[in-house]
């Protein structure tokens, strides 16, 4: 099943979202990368997007034709020391996994991301050194890989390696004028 990217959408989550959130948190291979547990029935979906997802800074729903499929997730660090950077998640449903529907939504995110919250500078990603899928999704997106954090992270009983990839306000601005200015010259 192919899906048209242009039919791509982000918005904040609704709690009539229960239903299809939990079609695919409710997936041990969707969330076998995440840090959150895998969600075992639909009130327990509904009470993550009321918990979580709704007052989230930043957490909107991937969409196609209003039905989330996944999730992008920034969240910005507080504090004056540490006001300037965010971290980024981002999560598809498997049986969209492959179709470029994470890149592209990735994309969306950090152009809108950066709009909302001018004063953020970096984004960083936390990418466990064996999802190699979600490695390309943030360099298509334009995130830069920094290096590998060795035992950085305990996710399912385990301790994992991450590679840091991060993007900067001005990698994006930079990235986007060349790309109009590529579409003025063809």
């Amino acid at each position: 099943m192919e899906i048209e990217l242009s039919k791509i959408t982000l918005r904040p989550f609704k709690l009539e979202d229960a239903d299809d959130f939990f079609l695919f948190a409710g997936d041990d291979e969707f969330t076998m990368n995440l840090r959150w547990k895998t969600l075992t029935s639909k009130q327990e979906a509904l009470d993550h997007i009321k918990d979580v997802c709704i007052p989230h800074p930043w957490r909107r729903s991937i969409c196609i034709d209003d039905r989330s499929i996944g999730f992008v997730s920034i969240f910005p660090f507080s504090g004056e020391e540490d006001k300037f950077k965010a971290n980024f998640g981002i999560g598809v449903a498997v049986k969209y996994w492959g179709q470029g529907i994470a890149t592209r939504a990735a994309k969306m995110a950090v152009s809108q991301f950066f709009v909302d919250f001018p004063e953020v500078v970096r984004l960083e990603a936390f990418v466990d050194v064996e999802n190699l899928g979600s490695q390309r999704v943030v360099e298509k997106a334009g995130f830069q890989k920094e290096g590998v954090l060795r035992k950085y992270a305990h996710v399912k009983g385990k301790l994992r390696d991450l590679v840091l990839y991060s993007i900067l306000s001005t990698d994006f601005h930079a990235a986007q004028a060349q790309a109009e200015a590529e579409g003025c010259l063809s």
